[in-house]
Formats: C-alpha cells, sequence, structure tokens
C-alpha cells in the first residue's frame, strides 16, 4: 500500500498544474486616503473577473494570494475605484482619492438626509477638515470666510466675545438678522447669554459648544432648502452635526494638545509726553488763552511719560486639551469626548475658560428599530472687562488716558480716584479699572436629545426625537470703592448679582416613505411635526455702600444698600407641521415642494399660524445623451427654487398693550406704555434662486454658482403716531427690504499624486436696499454726535448700515478750518447740512484656502478678504479731536495738524474748547477694505514605520497662526470691528474697540 501511494506522488508532481496555481503569490500592502493619509478600513480588495478578495483591517492593511498577471480593484464607498495590474510586486500600496464625480456624499437637508447629487438647492458645506487646526472659540467662526453668501464678523478681540453671522444679507431692521443655529437637530441658543453689555460689546452662547466636537457645518441658503423650517429660516439655517461612532472593530482613541500665545493685531500709535503737550499748548494759544495757567507746562507736565496701552495689554496664553474615542460594530457606535480651553485675552484680567464633554450613542435593536442619543455638557467662565465706548472702559480708557500720569505711585500701589496724594490724578485708572473689579459670568449649557427610528416597512420609518437646549448663566460683578464707579461715584462699592436660564424643549415626529418605481421614477416624501417650548427666566439685584472691600457681592446681606431688583419669567411656543416631496425621474429632472405651517404664541389671536411654502426643479444636463460629446463634463445641474420663509424672532407678545409704573401729582400708579397691535405677524420674506453645479475633468474642478433676488415685506418697525395720543410709536408691520446677490465657490484639485495641491475658493457679493417705510423720512440709529445728528440711518433706497452725517471737503489752507458742504445753502453748518456719507455693507467679500501636501507635510494658507466696506473711525473724534477736549490723548496723525497758512492738509487746525473743527462728518469715514492671512498651518505627520515602532495609528505635530498679516488702508487698530455687536442699522462703528488678536500656537495630535 505505501508503494502505490509514493509511485501516486511522484506521477502526481509530474503532472502539468494549471499557470495560475504555479504563479500564486502573497501581495500585501496599505489603504490610505489622499485627503488626510489617514487609513482606510473596510476597503474592498478583488482579484478582477474572480470572486476571490478581501477587505481591510482597521489599520487600512491587506493581504491576499493573487495568481501572475492580475489585476486588482480597489473599492471603497466615496472614493474613486482603483485597478492596478500585478507584476512581480509582493507589495502594493494605495491611496485613494475621494469620489466627487459621483457626489454620494450624504448631506443633512433639515429632517432628513440626501445625496448630495440629488439637492436641489444652495448648501455650503464646511467640514471639520477646515478649522481642525484653527483655535476658534465658537462654532460660527469656523463659517469665517469660508462659506459663499456668509458674512462672519468678531466684533472684537475679546475671548468668547460676540460673532456677527449674515447669510445673504439682513433681512429685518428691529426683528434679529441671525440664522437659526441646530444642533444635531436642536435650534440652540445663539447671540447673547449674559444679562449686561458692555459699551455694546456681548458675549457668545456658541462659544459654549466645542468645535472639536463637530463633524459639518451645512448652511442652508435659499428657499428650496430652507423653507422646511418656514418662521423662523428668512435670515439661513446653520446645521451643526456632531462627531459620532463608526462602524469599525475597535475602538480609536484620539489626543490632541495645543498651546500658544496671544497678541493684538495691531497697537493705534498715539502721541507722547512731549508731543502731547506742545500740541495741547498749541490748542490753548491758537484760542487766545496761555497754557501755563491751564498746568501745561513744558518739563513740568511731561515730566511722566506712561505708554498706557503697554499697561493694559499682556501677551495672553493659550491652551486647549482634547480626548476624544469613537468606534462600535454593526450594532452599536459611540463617540466620547472631553476637552478644555484656557485663552487670556489681551488685557489684564480677561480670560475665557471652558469644559466640555461629548456622548454620543447609536444602537441597532433589530433590522427594524434603533435609537440614540447626543449629548453635549459645558461650563465655561468668563472673566470680562468693560468695554469699548465705555468711559471707564479698560482698552478705551488706555486710549484716552494722558501720559502725564504713572498707574502706581512710588510703593507700587494703584493710584485710585481722588486720591489725596495725588490731587491732579484723573478720576479714571485704565489698569485699576482692568484689575479692581470683577465682572465674572458662569455659564452651563445641555444640548440633549433621544431618538428612535422604526421602520414598518423597507420605504416606510418613523423617526421621533425629544430634545433639550438649556442654558444657565450666573453674573457676579462687583467694582470696590477703589474705581471710579464704586468709590468716586457711588462710593463704598457697587455690586450686581444676576442670574438667568433659558431652556428650550422640543419634540419632533418625521414619517419618510422612498420609493422607486420602474427605475425611473424616485419618489421621497417625508410628513413631519414640531413642537417647541422656551422658557426664560432671569433675577437680578443690585447693591452699594459695603463695610469693606473684603466683602463681595457673593455676601448680598453685606451690602448696606440694596436699591435695585428685578425678576422676569417669560414663555413662548411653537407649533409646527411641514411636508417636503422630492421626486426624481430618470436621475435628470429633478422635482422638490415643500410646506410649512407654523403657529407661534408670539402673535394675537388670528395671526398666529403663517403657512411658508416652496418649489424647486433641477435639470442633470450632463445625463442627456448629448453631453456624451463633452467627456469632460461629470455632472452638471441647472437648478431653480422658488417660496417664502418667515422671521418671528422679535420679542414676546410685542401685539399686546402694557401697563407700567408711573407717578402723576406726587402719586404711583400704573400707565400704559404701549398700545396693543392685534394685527402684528411675523415678517416674511419672498425668495428666487438660480444655480448651477458643475464637476469637471473627473472631479478635479468642482464649481457652484448662485444668482439670488430676495425680498421682505411686513417688516417689524415702531411706526410713528401723531403724539397726541399719548404714545410717539406703535409696532406694526411696515416697509420691505431687498437683498440681490451673486455667489461663486470653486474647488479645483491641481496636482495629485504624490505632490498634492488643492485650492477652495468663494466669492459673495449681496447689494442691500431698503425698498420701503412707513414715509420718506430719514430713521436715525447709533450714536448721536456733536453735530449732524446721528451716526447711521435707515432710508428707503439706501442700503442698512448706510452712515449719516456732513460731508467734509477738506481744510481751509489760509485758516486751518474745516470746510463742510452746506447741502442747503442757507450759509449755516447745521444738522438740516446732513447726508450720507458711506455705507458699512462690502461690495463683496471671501475667501481663498490653499493645501499642499508632499512626503509627509502638509501646509494649508487661507486668506479672507472684504472689498468696498466704510468705516466709520468714531475713535478718531477723541483722539484726532482739533482740541475740543485737553483730557484725552491723540494718535499720530494729529501731527499733520494744520499751524501755519499755506499748510495743505487733511487735520484742522487744533484750537481749545473749539467744536466746529470736530462735527461729526465723512472725515471719520474710512476704506474698510482688507485682505487678511486668517490661517497659515504646517504639520508633518509622522512616517509609518515611525509610529508603529510607538505602537501608534497616526501622529503629526503642526504649527497654526491666525491673523498673521492684514493689508487694509484702514487706519484704525482693525478693519473688523462692530462696537454695537450685531446690530444691522449701526454696523461698521470703530469707537474704541478692540483689535482682533494674533494667536501663534503648537499643536501634538495622537491617534491610539
Amino acid at each position: 500500500m505505501k508503494q502505490v501511494l509514493l509511485i501516486c506522488f511522484f506521477l502526481f508532481l509530474l503532472l502539468p498544474l494549471p499557470h495560475e496555481l504555479l504563479a500564486q503569490r502573497a501581495v500585501s500592502g496599505k489603504i490610505t486616503s489622499s485627503e488626510d493619509n489617514s487609513d482606510l478600513p473596510g476597503v474592498n480588495v478583488l482579484v478582477k473577473g474572480t470572486a476571490n478578495g478581501t477587505t481591510t483591517n482597521a489599520n487600512g492593511i491587506y493581504s491576499l494570494d493573487v495568481p501572475a498577471q492580475a489585476t486588482l480593484v480597489f473599492s471603497y464607498i466615496g472614493y474613486v475605484t482603483q485597478e492596478i495590474p500585478v507584476t512581480n510586486q509582493t507589495a502594493i500600496n494605495v491611496v485613494l482619492r475621494p469620489d466627487v464625480t459621483q457626489l454620494t456624499e450624504v448631506v443633512v437637508t433639515g429632517y432628513g438626509t440626501q445625496e448630495r447629487k440629488d439637492i436641489i438647492g444652495s448648501i455650503a458645506t464646511v467640514s471639520s477638515e477646515k478649522f481642525k487646526d484653527i483655535p476658534i472659540a465658537g462654532i460660527d467662526q469656523a463659517l469665517q470666510g469660508q462659506a459663499s453668501g456668509v458674512q462672519v464678523t468678531q466684533s472684537s478681540g475679546t475671548p468668547g466675545g460676540g460673532i456677527t453671522v449674515r447669510v445673504r444679507g439682513a433681512t429685518s431692521v428691529s426683528a434679529s438678522n441671525r440664522p437659526l443655529f441646530i444642533v444635531d437637530g436642536v435650534p440652540v441658543e445663539d447671540g447673547a447669554l449674559a444679562l449686561r453689555d458692555f459699551g455694546g460689546q456681548n458675549d457668545n452662547a456658541l462659544s459654549t459648544i466645542n468645535p472639536n466636537d463637530v463633524e459639518s457645518i451645512n448652511v442652508y441658503k435659499d428657499v428650496a432648502t430652507k423653507a422646511i423650517y418656514g418662521s423662523r429660516a428668512a435670515n439661513g439655517v446653520v446645521y451643526i452635526t456632531t462627531k459620532r461612532g463608526k462602524n469599525d472593530s475597535r475602538t480609536v482613541i484620539n489626543a490632541d494638545v495645543q498651546h500658544g500665545i496671544i497678541d493684538p493685531v495691531r497697537k493705534i500709535e498715539l502721541l507722547n509726553a512731549t508731543e502731547l503737550l506742545e500740541l495741547q499748548q498749541e490748542a490753548v494759544r491758537n484760542a487766545g488763552g496761555n497754557p501755563e495757567q491751564l498746568g501745561l507746562i513744558s518739563g513740568v507736565t511731561d515730566a511722566v511719560n506712561t505708554d498706557w496701552l503697554d499697561a493694559v495689554f499682556r501677551r495672553g496664553i493659550y491652551q486647549q486639551y482634547q480626548l476624544n474615542a469613537r468606534g462600535g460594530n454593526e450594532r452599536t457606535r459611540f463617540y466620547a469626548s472631553g476637552n478644555y480651553r484656557n485663552e487670556e485675552g489681551v488685557q489684564l484680567n480677561n480670560r475665557f475658560e471652558r469644559y466640555t464633554g461629548t456622548l454620543n450613542l447609536d444602537h441597532k435593536v433589530s433590522n427594524k428599530l434603533s435609537f440614540g442619543n447626543n449629548l453635549l455638557l459645558a461650563r465655561t467662565k468668563n472673566m470680562r472687562v468693560k468695554g469699548d465706548n465705555f468711559l471707564d472702559g479698560v482698552y478705551s480708557g488706555a486710549l484716552k488716558s494722558l501720559p502725564f500720569f504713572h498707574p502706581y505711585d512710588e510703593q507700587g500701589r494703584l493710584i485710585g480716584p481722588s486720591d489725596p496724594a495725588y490731587p491732579s490724578f484723573p478720576n479714571f485708572n485704565p489698569v485699576g479699572q482692568a484689575i479692581l473689579p470683577r465682572f465674572d459670568t458662569y455659564t452651563t449649557k445641555i444640548v440633549g436629545g433621544i431618538f428612535a427610528d422604526y421602520s414598518f416597512l423597507p420605504e416606510l420609518k418613523l423617526t421621533s426625537k425629544f430634545s433639550i437646549d438649556y442654558n444657565g448663566v450666573t453674573e457676579d460683578q462687583f467694582e470696590p470703592s477703589s474705581t471710579a464707579i464704586g468709590g468716586y461715584l457711588l462710593g463704598r462699592g457697587y455690586g450686581v448679582y444676576s442670574t438667568g436660564t433659558y431652556s428650550t424643549l422640543i419634540n419632533t415626529n418625521v414619517l419618510t416613505y422612498t420609493r422607486t418605481l420602474k427605475e425611473k421614477h424616485s419618489f421621497n416624501i417625508l410628513l413631519g411635526s414640531e413642537i417647541l417650548q422656551r422658557t426664560e427666566r432671569t433675577s437680578s439685584v443690585t447693591g452699594q455702600e459695603f463695610p469693606s472691600d473684603e466683602y463681595t457681592f457673593s455676601y448680598i446681606a453685606s451690602a448696606g444698600v440694596v436699591n435695585q431688583g428685578s425678576s422676569f419669567l417669560l414663555k413662548n411656543g411653537l407649533v409646527s407641521f411641514f411636508t417636503k416631496v422630492n421626486y426624481d425621474l430618470a436621475d435628470k429632472y429633478l422635482f422638490s415642494i415643500t410646506a410649512r405651517q407654523d403657529g407661534s404664541s408670539r402673535f394675537g389671536r388670528g395671526r398666529q399660524f403663517g403657512f411658508f411654502p416652496s418649489a424647486a426643479a433641477a435639470w442633470r444636463i450632463s445625463g442627456e445623451p448629448f453631453m456624451q460629446n463633452f467627456a469632460f463634463v461629470n455632472d452638471l445641474k441647472l437648478r431653480a427654487s422658488f417660496g417664502y420663509t418667515g422671521n418671528e424672532r422679535i420679542g414676546d407678545f410685542e401685539y399686546l398693550g402694557t401697563f407700567s409704573a408711573a407717578t402723576y401729582s406726587g402719586s404711583s400708579g400704573l400707565a400704559p406704555s404701549r398700545l396693543e397691535n392685534a394685527e402684528l405677524q411675523w415678517e416674511r420674506t419672498r425668495e428666487v434662486d438660480f444655480g448651477v453645479d458643475a464637476s469637471l475633468w473627473n472631479g478635479r474642478i468642482n464649481i457652484t454658482a448662485d444668482a439670488y433676488d430676495n425680498l421682505t415685506d411686513k417688516l417689524l418697525f415702531d411706526q410713528p403716531i401723531p403724539s397726541t395720543t399719548g404714545f410717539e410709536t406703535v409696532k406694526g408691520n411696515i416697509g420691505k427690504v431687498a437683498n440681490k446677490g451673486f455667489e461663486l465657490g470653486v474647488n479645483s484639485i491641481n496636482f495629485d499624486g504624490n505632490f498634492k495641491w488643492s485650492t477652495s475658493l468663494n466669492f459673495s457679493r449681496n447689494l442691500n436696499k431698503v425698498i420701503e417705510l412707513v414715509d420718506t423720512l430719514p430713521i436715525f440709529r447709533g450714536y448721536t454726535a456733536s453735530q449732524a445728528g446721528n451716526t447711521n440711518v435707515v432710508l428707503p433706497g439706501q442700503p442698512l448700515g448706510t452712515f449719516w452725517g456732513l460731508e467734509f471737503l477738506g481744510v481751509d489752507p489760509a485758516t486751518g478750518d474745516a470746510i463742510y458742504q452746506d447741502i442747503n445753502g442757507d450759509g449755516e453748518i447745521t444738522d438740516q447740512d446732513a447726508t450720507i456719507i458711506g455705507n458699512a455693507q462690502p461690495d463683496f467679500l471671501g475667501g481663498i484656502t490653499n493645501t499642499v501636501s508632499w512626503k509627509g507635510f502638509d501646509l494649508s494658507v487661507f486668506f479672507q478678504f472684504s472689498y468696498g466696506n466704510d468705516i466709520l473711525n468714531f475713535t478718531n473724534t477723541g483722539l484726532l479731536n482739533s482740541g475740543e477736549d485737553l483730557n484725552t490723548n491723540q494718535v499720530r496723525e494729529a501731527l499733520k495738524r494744520w499751524r501755519k497758512p499755506g499748510d495743505i492738509t487733511s487735520v484742522p487746525r487744533y484750537e481749545y474748547e473749539s467744536t466746529f473743527n470736530n462735527y461729526h462728518s465723512s472725515r471719520f469715514i474710512e476704506d474698510g477694505s482688507y485682505v487678511r492671512l486668517k490661517n497659515l498651518t504646517l504639520g508633518y505627520r509622522l512616517p509609518p514605520n515611525m509610529i508603529s515602532r510607538l505602537k501608534l495609528n497616526n501622529a503629526r505635530v503642526y504649527v497654526s497662526g491666525t491673523n498673521l498679516w492684514t493689508l487694509t488702508p484702514y487706519t484704525g487698530s482693525d478693519p473688523e470691528v462692530s462696537t454695537l455687536d450685531g446690530s444691522t442699522t449701526a454696523q461698521g462703528i470703530d469707537f474704541y474697540t478692540l483689535p482682533q488678536v494674533r494667536t501663534v500656537i503648537i499643536g501634538l495630535n495622537l491617534g491610539f
């Protein structure tokens, strides 16, 4: 038997074997993404023409026995499939590129999702890759310069400070112009949470949300994408999607550490003591006075030379630590993170501190039922200081303070108001104002929701979600007797203790039906309802006359006088029903109809419900047979939309008549304070949009362009009425505002190989105009100037943000006096000669980002720009005041002043206590255009062999800088300013506004 087996064995060896078996070899390699060199798990690796294949593991590694002369096919959802012939190779590493031509990216589109190729509408998407290395505090900052049609302005350089966001211009005069912000389906508070603003400067509710937990941000800009939000959608919708777990066989942990320094982008140059003294002496002499009688003595008055900006400024320290974990399997997925951020402001005693935690879970019970949650927790501490346009503000005080004084005495003690040892010292010390008071704001935020999906049929699914947005605010403010307010003005300390809670409860139910008939007719039908209730509670108490500065206002009983208190409770609600029907014919003709009915408690009986419909259509031209001759066009789609949205964020119950406390003939009682208007309703915006989407040369170039025409009517406005009624105005729906514009977004892959280079460009132009008001008379907003009325005006035919004042024609070379245009020709310069002198709206704005990577190195360069916007340099009414006031330092431009007949200059002569040369005029209007290097990031990813030795999945070190360089003709501290934070009618004003800050950080990212 053994002999027979042996013979058979040798005969078997002599038989001719199939060629494939003779040439079998093991081939292995690693699959990574071209975007960030990250590992791609679950990539399908298949021998072409066979069923022989495998998938990559969690580290993107595969191994497969492959016949000679075979071809391997590498495929992965959302990436371009690659085919690579196998010759003598045993190792084949592959870099997959995202498949932009298929446009299979899934996008959240309001209560549902769609593949991008099927979207009929204008959606700007900002992925986390765009801002992951930028040390932004709030998620709204991530939009700046990254999305066409979106204007983002950080009103000052205060950490955690206010941000203004406008989508396709301002639609309202007196109602909110901010878009609706939604986090994982939960509408969240935006704007200010603190109960007190400092000179128009607010805090930012969105800075409580950690940007590192955000996966992507979608901005719904046209009616086709935002009408499903009805009465809250006129100003656009910003939908934030946080990170969630992935279907991976293991848990991936990432740690990110950032450390850096913070400086102001620019410091205003002021006169030194000697220069200022000479100017003041000249101003007094020009007024016919004797400088020495006013104490302006050379060698004495200017014996001290203090740089007050240096005294209140510091180099801030920035640090942030992030740890997150994500993973899961086919049934359960999770994402969890913790974050700590500590940012010192450039002003003394100014700091923003934040702790956040996130936990998102998804679980699949069966093929029919799944559920999950999203939970975001945050705790912030904002150590604020008094801001711009405060008489006793820190930065404003430093700019204005005379250099003739020291902040400290010989013993190093801060000099306070009315200090008997320093009788000539002014009543205000900017350094003391920064260090001594306490303005602490504590905020607790919870954004949470639980949801469940149940599929009755494969085509029919019900989603139900319960959510909450909770914001708790505590403000602890105390000014001791050593400050101007707590001592000189009120005496023995002044304190305010305030609390506020703002909570929103939401229940949303959505039924979705999807069906395809005869492989040509695809339907997606959505029906939904939503109930929302918002509750606001605030309380505040004020006290003074404390027994000692050692007592803080936290001990309320220690105040000698508790002289003011208030409490407030407000509830409002919204009940909504909505539907959306999408129809796709042969993947070429797309149609969408949306309708929403909202009922709001903010309006009276008969006006509570509003209906907001929209319709949209698109034609995918690239699907037509005649386009086969244009092989370079991979996707080309024309689209159009028409519909209505609303704005109900006007304040609560303003349709009601109200009473308030009043005194008449020495008796206290109640008196009418507001007239009722039962016809009051929300503002309505009619929107029209035409757009084109194109993908060319296998996705190397992607273009999105839109043109729109929006008209808002039924503006909520205080309508003037005859004063004989006992009232001056009544709230009504009057007027119209129009916004027309053009947007362009271009993304290109310039090189795609070992050396990669991509470019992202966006460009926007918006024309805003007030079409109609109750009459043609101007309505003034902003500050009241010394001459020519207010700084801003709302006027039919003009855009919002229009500046009003005298037209400055120059300086008379003979006399040195200012020349103003005499509009009415009466020979005098009065308020009646005021006219339009500028506008804060930019002609166009945008941003451009270039990203380069090569052999582990990556470089990102992001420029932001704005052109054609004017700025009212209202700071110079004090710092270039032509001698009107000697108690304020001056900018160096004062050295260009007129001094003698024949001088040609734009700065009038200085004359003590003369106001004529300092009238509010176009002399203070400047071009605010700028180009800013918003961010530059250079990173290096360690090579795989080094990473494996360190037992890591990835490791990257990087350096990032923000606001590194600015090109602008503006002479103030920063062209990106807005003293009245968030104002629509009085924007673009710089009144002692703290400039933006320059931040340089070094970061380390590790993956385990």
